[in-house]
């Protein structure tokens, strides 16, 4: 009955939905030439033989799921869909050959199956939290296996699902296998009705390091000779809070960098503004002394985790969940954050019991952490080894999950 009601409503939305992405796309948050693809249509030729498709709604999802879309490539053609620009440019750079990219569509009746006709997946493989209730009718329709990857749901969705058992067990039930990121998570979609959940860890802790270009590396390098710090993967509101702490601190470090990286690079503009107009690295500036520096590019925190010596990672000093702590951590990093971690819980307890994690509260907690954190080099960097050793459990997981999703497209 629900499912009936949501496709029609659904149904009734499109003309809607269709005038929301030209909007989107005015606005820089879809790609004008490729919005046909949110209704379902693709200008890519289905390849022969056996096809995987897997989808990760964005950058976070997709940089997780790399190790595992590799391996699948190995065994033939594979499909990836993501729902944002960014997600599309990281496809551009980093996926590996054998793998498409294609804009999933939006979860309307015709806009899905349209997709569905045309790619016909063997499988089908959701990463962490994309429960899309036509896209998985839709294939439970055409008998296509779906599997859940390194999924996460938390107490609060639990509980809201809970409103509608049947729902939640037709949609969580009709998994084939349900791959969850920690025991809480496995607890959540047990309680749901789910019925094969496996506990193999979180890909995340898998994911391979960061990478860097060299060359930038070094001239960046050349133009921060005093002491630096990085605050990650930033959302409105953090910044202003970072921004305090930076002019509280240049007291005691008068050449002291802050490198901020927002989530959204394309705040760039409205970041550097909040500091002073700080040089920014979309414009080639190069950092000042003293300064807080842009880093509003896409592609390169490895870089910047790699010229700092710890890192603050955002979204959780304002109460959203926290961001990726294990990115940092793998290039051996001390991690700053907020007391908002409720995304990381495994990662943040691998952290903290390794005393590799540091939480503060507000702009003057992170001012005092990150002093004590410089004036205490080889302290940090023993912490830095600590994180990285944290996650030298996973290597073999992509291997596995891989050999999960194979199984269930026989």
């Amino acid at each position: 009955m629900m499912l009936g009601l949501y496709a029609a409503a659904t149904r009734l939305a499109a003309p809607a939905l269709r005038s929301m992405l030209r909007s989107r796309a005015a606005r820089g948050k879809e790609v004008p030439s490729r919005l046909r693809e949110r209704e379902g249509f693709t200008a890519l030729p289905r390849p022969a033989g056996r096809l995987i498709w897997v989808h990760a709604a964005s950058v976070g999802e997709t940089m997780s799921v790399l190790p595992v879309l590799r391996a699948l490539a190995a065994h033939g053609p594979v499909l990836l869909t993501t729902g944002t620009v960014t997600s599309a440019k990281l496809a551009e750079e980093r996926l590996p050959p054998g793998v498409r990219h294609q804009f999933v569509p939006l979860d309307v009746p015709a806009w899905v199956k349209r997709f569905l006709d045309h790619w016909r997946p063997d499988a089908a493989v959701f990463v962490e939290s994309e429960i899309w209730p036509n896209l998985l009718r839709g294939c439970d329709a055409r008998g296509i296996k779906r599997v859940l990857l390194n999924g996460r749901i938390s107490a609060r969705s639990t509980a809201n699902w809970r409103h509608v058992p049947d729902l939640a067990r037709r949609l969580l039930g009709g998994f084939a296998a349900i791959h969850a990121q920690s025991a809480a998570d496995a607890a959540n979609f047990r309680a749901l009705g789910a019925s094969r959940v496996l506990e193999w860890g979180n890909l995340k802790f898998f994911a391979a390091p960061l990478p860097a270009d060299a060359e930038a590396l070094a001239t960046l390098r050349a133009q921060i000779p005093g002491p630096v710090w990085l605050a990650a993967s930033t959302h409105l509101g953090e910044e202003d809070l970072i921004a305090t702490a930076h002019a509280a601190l240049v007291a005691n470090y008068p050449d002291l960098v802050t490198i901020i990286a927002p989530r959204h690079p394309e705040r760039g503009a409205e970041v550097a503004e909040l500091c002073a107009n700080a040089p920014r690295r979309s414009l080639g500036q190069m950092p000042r002394p003293g300064h807080v520096y842009l880093a509003d590019t896409l592609g390169e925190l490895g870089l910047f985790f790699r010229l700092a010596p710890f890192a603050f990672i955002g979204n959780s000093l304002l109460g959203f969940g926290g961001h990726n702590i294990i990115e940092p951590a793998l290039l051996a990093r001390l991690v700053l954050a907020g007391p908002h971690l409720e995304n990381f819980t495994e990662a943040a307890h691998r952290l903290t019991e390794a005393a590799a994690l540091v939480r503060v509260k507000d702009a003057t907690g992170l001012a005092d952490a990150v002093r004590t954190w410089l004036a205490a080099p080889e302290a940090a960097y023993e912490a830095g080894q600590r994180a990285a050793a944290c996650f030298a459990d996973a290597a073999l997981l992509p291997a596995r999950l891989t050999g999960l999703i194979l199984d269930n497209a026989a």
